[in-house]
């Protein structure tokens, strides 16, 4: 263990990460540089500076990296209308690659001879943040506590955190967190407490960037976001950031009671887990983006893109985002999207998402001449599919006469 002179540690400030910075220092006995990022978690991070520097941490990074996590992640992952298992909009998986990645460049930058992450060995991050890493540095060195110490209990967690003075502020509070959370501008995740039993129902005040169906708005809500090649730039014609659209999108739809999940999803290291999930922004993110694609993409492409989908969710949710085959994939996700180009109008109402227009004044592919249920002045000749309809029956007819006999 002497060989690890400086560690680089993803560091939230929160219990488990204070811990792990002073179990660093004790079991390594090496220098620690701490990594907290913001990205959109609507808390605080300038605190984490302070606590570091307490247990005497000398190189603290803390960047707002908002800006760079919807425009070249999450924008990128909607393009694919991605979903995983057909429920979960991937919000925690899709912010550990950009982790992953600074905490590669930190540690080149330090000259640290590892990093190190808050993650359990019964979860995905620790898979998530592993991959990414070694993609980006094949030789880096990766220490995960969860799988070295005897911590295994929250009450052994806070006994450490007091025989070491670790300053935590959960410590103050008196009392045990029920949840596990992760939050990002794309969602907020819940897991443990009562969760942990597939049957309870989770607790109202639990909750945290929505309001209730019940309790959202009689009035509904329109809002109309604008589409340049698969992204969103501008809601009711004021352009925006990626980042601002997300803010945006979280707080419109939370207000009316969009967003909420609760889901019992199959864990790559092989356990189910059940988890409740916000996710505002994106589940309007996704509905707008289908709407869009509806009015301006061929067929066949749009069908393609279905099909592959599931796959290129599973990348991500399995800590393949640095992989060739999901690069590959992003390639021709991105090249799909062209001509996905116009305006959604969308109604939010009561927890639904509802689709009310889409027009696209240049590449829309709907030709009302011909879809028209009204003289359509020989724009399309109907008898032309008898033929059609002969010749990819054929197959079925040839099997049919042999069954017959």
């Amino acid at each position: 263990m002497s060989a690890i002179k400086k560690v680089v540690l993803a560091y939230s400030g929160g219990l488990d990460t204070s811990i792990i910075l002073q179990w660093l220092q004790d079991v390594y006995h090496c220098e620690v540089v701490t990594f907290t990022a913001d990205i959109g978690q609507g808390e605080e991070v300038a605190p984490a500076r302070a606590k570091a520097e307490a247990m005497g941490v000398k190189e603290i990074y803390i960047e707002d990296l908002r800006e760079e996590y919807a425009r070249d992640y999450v924008f990128p992952m909607f393009r694919a209308n991605t979903i995983y298992e057909g429920e979960y909009l991937l919000g925690t998986s899709i912010a550990r690659p950009l982790i992953a990645k600074r905490l590669v460049e930190i540690a080149k930058q330090t000259n640290a001879d590892a990093i190190s992450h808050g993650a359990t060995g019964k979860g995905n991050d620790q898979v998530r943040f592993e991959l990414g890493a070694y993609a980006l540095n094949p030789g880096i060195k990766v220490i995960a506590p969860w799988r070295e110490w005897d911590l295994t209990s929250r009450e052994k967690l806070m006994a450490y955190a007091e025989q070491r003075n670790i300053p935590v502020d959960f410590k103050k509070k008196g009392k045990k967190s029920p949840y596990s959370m992760d939050a990002n501008l794309l969602h907020i995740s819940y897991e443990g407490g009562i969760l942990e039993d597939p049957w309870s129902e989770p607790e109202e005040d639990m909750w945290r960037w929505t309001v209730s169906p019940e309790a959202a708005p009689d009035q509904a809500t329109y809002i109309e976001l604008t589409f340049s090649k698969g992204d969103i730039t501008a809601i009711d014609g004021k352009s925006m950031s990626p980042a601002e659209v997300m803010t945006y999108l979280n707080d419109v739809a939370g207000k009316n009671g969009i967003g909420r999940d609760d889901i019992v999803e199959n864990r790559y290291v092989g356990m189910k887990s059940r988890g409740a999930y916000e996710t505002p922004a994106g589940t309007v993110m996704l509905k707008a983006h289908r709407a869009m694609e509806s009015l301006t993409l061929d067929r066949e492409v749009m069908h393609l893109k279905d099909e592959l989908m599931p796959r290129y969710a599973s990348l991500i949710y399995n800590g393949y985002w640095w992989s060739p085959e999901r690069q590959m994939l992003q390639t021709m996700i991105d090249a799909s999207q062209q001509y996905v180009n116009g305006v959604v109008r969308l109604k939010l109402y009561k927890g639904n998402v509802v689709v009310v227009g889409r027009q696209s004044k240049t590449d829309s592919l709907f030709d009302e001449s011909i879809a028209t249920f009204e003289e359509d002045a020989g724009a399309y000749n109907q008898k032309d599919a008898e033929g059609f309809i002969k010749l990819n029956a054929l197959r079925l007819r040839i099997a049919g006469k042999k069954r017959l006999k």
